[in-house]
């Protein structure tokens, strides 16, 4: 093997955009870095299941709606 092929690892803080942290190991920056999230699961929609807006272009959501509605439980 290599020698110096692997990144260096090491430990970090990460910051919510709560305010909380934790550390972990890492390869970003240095040896005691902090790294300050602006997305986090606590805050991003994708996790928090944001509000969605499903808008219908040229009638394909209808079509779909249409064609694979029976298959919906309701």
């Amino acid at each position: 093997m290599k020698a110096d092929t692997h990144p260096d690892y090491h430990f970090i803080t990460v910051v919510m955009t709560d305010g909380t942290s934790y550390q972990t190991r890492s390869t970003y920056g240095k040896e005691g870095a902090t790294l300050n999230l602006d997305i986090d699961p606590t805050s991003h929609p994708a996790w928090t299941g944001g509000n969605q807006h499903l808008m219908d272009r040229g009638g394909r959501v209808s079509r779909f709606n249409n064609k694979f509605g029976g298959f919906i439980k309701k």
